[in-house]
């Protein structure tokens, strides 16, 4: 069974991460940081998605010694010429709660007429510390004038996917979970891992 690393602590991430990688259960064990004794801080200091999922991916197969896969997300704001953007974490300052970023968002969003956003994930798939393959997914919508559902997390609650009239707060996790940003960026990953697991060919996870 391959041992696979989500480097991330973000326990929402991690759930959504497994809830998408189902099919696969037989044949991949999802291992989380706090299963790794004395995992570092992952160092994300890149200028964009991309480079920031393949050094926490690189960082943590490296010190994991396996597999290991990490994203980097956010909120790309038209009206905000793309904020909060790789930022979208610590938008309000380190620490800061998701009720304050949306506020913050809120904020910056006072008097615009133009609320369309796309939410951006970007997932790299790294082994023994090496880049191995790299998947981007996205989704479209608008920013919504207050937050709306306790569904989800992040700046869930304010953004309205296109086709729906409901944010990402309010709708069903499975409807989420089958559109998102990060969704659509897994169905590629999967489909990768699968093709690795199957051929063993070009790379050897284990």
């Amino acid at each position: 069974m391959l041992q696979l690393l989500a480097a991330t602590s973000n326990k929402h991430k991690v759930e959504e991460f497994r809830k998408m990688l189902n099919d696969l259960n037989s044949r991949v064990n999802i291992v989380t940081p706090d299963a790794i004794p004395n995992f570092p801080v992952l160092i994300e200091d890149g200028h964009s998605f991309e480079e920031n999922a393949e050094k926490k991916a690189e960082q943590a197969s490296a010190y994991a010694d396996m597999a290991a896969f990490a994203d980097d997300s956010g909120l790309m704001v038209d009206a905000l010429s793309g904020a909060p953007g790789i930022y979208s974490a610590r938008y309000a300052g380190e620490g800061a709660t998701d009720a304050a970023r949306i506020a913050k968002l809120l904020d910056a969003m006072k008097g615009k007429t133009d609320r369309r956003a796309r939410f951006v994930c970007a997932i790299a798939i790294a082994y023994r510390g090496d880049d191995v393959a790299l998947f981007r997914g996205e989704v479209c919508g608008t920013i919504a004038e207050a937050p709306r559902g306790t569904n989800g997390f992040g700046y869930d609650p304010v953004f309205i996917p296109d086709g729906y009239d409901k944010t990402f707060g309010e709708l069903p996790s499975e409807v989420k979970d089958s559109i998102s940003h990060r969704a659509a960026a897994m169905v590629k990953a999967v489909k990768f891992i699968r093709a690795e697991l199957d051929s063993m060919d070009d790379f050897e996870f284990v």
